[in-house]
């Protein structure tokens, strides 16, 4: 428990040194700053594997799998690997909700802050609900492997119609609250002849939210195909949602140079779904998922920028 406890509290004080120290008011978004948060972010998640060969090696944390400390790394980068990777599709849908609020970059940082935190809380009780299904039910990863594969397929032959589901929540929101016709800078609430009204930038941060959730149910089956140890799953899970919102201001402008990630996204859930559909019968040993993983994100990177070169 006392780790568990610590982990949140660096989780928290890691938060609030990138809200009141790295971007805080004034502070200008560069390209170059965005870069250095996303290095910094990613350096971070990949340092804690240490953490978590150290706590494994000493026994620190409940190992319900009697998992090695290498083995504990292993699964800790592949599940960290696989939140990032998923987080893509997440990225553009940002974008696209940005666009449509017309949200200024400047107070984008604000809603995404707020985001993540709630993203947090609601991660983190999916992921207990996740790991109990599979303990009580063991053959809820049929289940999760089918939606693995019903996600894979869906995100390459999305129509027209699937852009219409926004706009339908958005219309939602907006009959249920009263809204202000302007920004109202980075204000979530403001009050306009003694009524409250709930500013576009709530909303958007509402609908953030409810993609978050979206997502999260096709990420979180995908982790537990890597392990059901809590530890790994939450660490994991969080500090790819912590590296999204820099990734996000870094990426903001590159989104359509990486346009081939959505293939290589597509193949890992493909691998995902498949490996918690055998899961009984087969494991895969963890160095193939871990380099499975890797290389189709490497080669994904690589097509997009070979392509973007040759136009």
């Amino acid at each position: 428990m006392v780790i568990w406890i610590a982990f949140i509290v660096f989780i928290i004080v890691m938060l609030l040194i990138d809200l009141l120290v790295l971007n805080r008011k004034g502070v200008a978004f560069t390209h170059k700053k965005t870069a250095i948060e996303t290095f910094l972010w990613i350096t971070l998640a990949m340092s804690f594997a240490l953490v978590i060969y150290w706590l494994y090696n000493n026994g620190l944390v409940q190992n319900i799998n009697n998992l090695s400390p290498t083995e504990a790394v292993i699964k800790y980068i592949t599940g960290y690997l696989i939140e990032l990777s998923l987080s893509v599709d997440n990225l553009f849908v940002i974008a696209m909700l940005f666009a449509s609020f017309k949200i200024p970059l400047k107070h984008q940082h604000k809603v995404l802050f707020y985001g993540i935190l709630g993203a947090i809380v609601f991660r983190g009780l999916m992921i207990w609900a996740g790991i109990l299904l599979i303990q009580k039910i063991s053959w809820i990863t049929y289940i999760f492997g089918v939606l693995m594969l019903f996600t894979a397929f869906r995100m390459l032959v999305k129509d027209e119609g699937d852009s219409e589901k926004p706009s339908r929540f958005k219309s939602y929101l907006y009959q249920k609250f009263k809204v202000s016709d302007t920004q109202n800078g980075d204000k979530f609430f403001v009050v306009e002849n003694g009524i409250k009204f709930a500013t576009p930038l709530f909303i958007a941060l509402l609908m953030i939210e409810a993609t978050d959730l979206l997502f999260a149910i096709d990420s979180i089956p995908a982790i537990l195909a890597v392990t059901t140890d809590p530890f790994i799953v939450l660490t994991s899970n969080i500090f790819a949602v912590l590296g999204l919102r820099s990734m996000y201001f870094f990426l903001a402008n590159m989104l359509e140079q990486f346009k081939y990630l959505k293939y290589s996204v597509f193949t890992i859930l493909v691998f995902v779904g498949l490996k918690l559909m055998t899961i009984h019968f087969f494991k895969f040993p963890e160095w193939f998922s871990l380099s499975f993983i890797g290389v189709s994100l490497l080669l994904g990177i690589l097509v997009s920028l070979l392509h973007k070169n040759t136009k």
